[in-house]
């Protein structure tokens, strides 16, 4: 056992980078929203994370190696997140995360159309999903004509919103 942690118990270790808070609500941002800098996960997140956590988490998955953060091409004084292969790992956990709130508290239909997706998808749309995120975030290749399971989250989810907003 080393000195950031308290034991080599996997659960815990897990928990020591991913029990707080925040931590995996900014993954999921990443992952689910494409949010990919500093400013898109402070302004867009339901949940209204303040300036000063967000930068020191994003820090801390930096340096337990779930993100890289890199200089921006298209603007000098912007970083670009994105996640490692590590973090993309966190999908099947993500999935059965959100079924189980399905399950058993009170969520939004909206906010959980995505959840209900993954879950019924199971672990061939997860893998997918991960396909997905390995060549966005890791530059891995895609064979030509993949269909996007981002894109079919978000367009279930955005089919909801406008469902409920005209109804």
């Amino acid at each position: 056992m080393d000195a950031l942690n308290r034991s080599g118990c996997p659960i815990n270790l897990t928990l020591e980078i991913l029990g707080d808070r925040w931590s995996l609500i900014i993954i999921r941002d990443i992952m689910f929203g494409n949010r990919r800098h500093f400013r898109e996960l402070l302004q867009n997140s339901e949940e209204g994370i303040a300036s000063n956590i967000l930068a020191d988490r994003l820090k801390r998955l930096v340096e337990r190696g779930l993100l890289t953060r890199d200089d921006d091409p298209t603007h000098k004084q912007k970083a670009v997140y994105s996640l490692t292969e590590m973090a993309i790992d966190l999908v099947p956990l993500f999935a059965h995360m959100g079924a189980w709130g399905r399950k058993h508290l009170p969520v939004s239909e909206e906010l959980s159309i995505r959840a209900e997706l993954l879950e019924d998808g199971g672990p061939k749309l997860w893998e997918d999903f991960m396909d997905e995120l390995r060549a966005k975030h890791l530059g891995k290749q895609l064979p030509p004509d993949t269909p996007s399971v981002l894109g079919r989250l978000t367009q279930a989810y955005l089919d909801v919103v406008e469902r409920k907003r005209s109804a």
